[in-house]
């Protein structure tokens, strides 16, 4: 496997599972699709970004690696890229504001 097909790969990934987990999509598509999953196991499953990250990340290694093998591996490695990148994209949480108490006099 060329390392172009593993960059496009976790490029494909990450993109699928950001769509699927935190966009609202053309005419609120997706809003709709995640409020119809309620809150069982499908809900759950879009409302965790690394959890469907795995499942995403299934049959685009099937498409792409050459082998059952490297199936294997590779899902494991487009999941990781993608919550990798995930991680590097994301915001990040405001510190929270510091206390400050004038001495008494």
């Amino acid at each position: 496997m060329r390392f172009y097909w593993l960059l496009l790969g976790v490029l494909a990934v990450w993109r699928l599972t950001h769509l699927l987990h935190a966009e609202d999509g053309p005419a609120d598509l997706l809003v709709r699709l995640r409020r119809a999953a309620g809150e069982g196991l499908w809900g759950q499953l879009l409302d965790c970004f690394y959890c469907l990250s795995v499942w995403v990340a299934a049959p685009v290694a099937l498409v792409i690696a050459a082998s059952w093998m490297e199936a294997v591996l590779l899902w494991l490695a487009l999941s990781g890229g993608a919550s990798l990148l995930e991680q590097a994209t994301a915001p990040k949480p405001g510190a929270a504001a510091t206390y400050f108490e004038d001495p008494e006099v």
